[in-house]
């Protein structure tokens, strides 16, 4: 490796990296119209993580879900849609390195659902090993149209 060449953080490093996160921003302009909000909270990595832990076998949550606890959590309008998303992508597969490493140690992130209530395509493995293990659990899901989703959402919802 030279010295131009950087390695790559692993996921856990991503996930531990909280720059100035957690913290609540003031939206103003463009953003204010777009959201219609005043007060956006954005998660840090490992937040997000802790909140995907708290989602019990047999329960999902989506990342809407995650947003709104994230709002409540810092009494903000609203989570931040991106951050959220990326944030949970992030501790996947975080997740999925450090259960490698000691069974056990990861965050359950096959329980998050995108927003729509369908299976995540950008997760480890896929959408057919988050159904495979959302099965396990007894969580079923059922093709509709493109997507895969999970069926009774609102019955086995998980309410942070």
């Amino acid at each position: 490796m030279s010295g131009s060449q950087k390695r790559r953080k692993s996921w856990e490093e991503k996930l531990n990296e909280a720059k100035d996160l957690p913290k609540v921003v003031q939206l103003k302009g463009k953003a204010k119209r777009r959201w219609k909000v005043e007060t956006l909270a954005i998660a840090s990595p490992q937040e997000i993580f802790s909140f995907i832990q708290r989602v019990p076998a047999g329960k999902v949550a989506t990342i809407a879900d995650l947003q709104a606890a994230v709002a409540q959590k810092h009494a903000a309008e609203m989570g931040c849609p991106l951050t959220t998303g990326i944030f949970t992508w992030i501790a996947a597969h975080a997740s999925e390195e450090l259960n490698a490493q000691r069974a056990g140690s990861g965050a359950p992130y096959w329980r998050i659902l995108k927003s729509d209530g369908s299976l995540n395509p950008k997760f480890p493995g896929g959408v057919e090993r988050q159904a495979k293990r959302l099965r396990k659990e007894g969580v079923s899901s059922e093709k509709q149209g493109a997507k895969i989703r999970v069926v009774g959402l609102n019955e086995i919802r998980y309410n942070f």
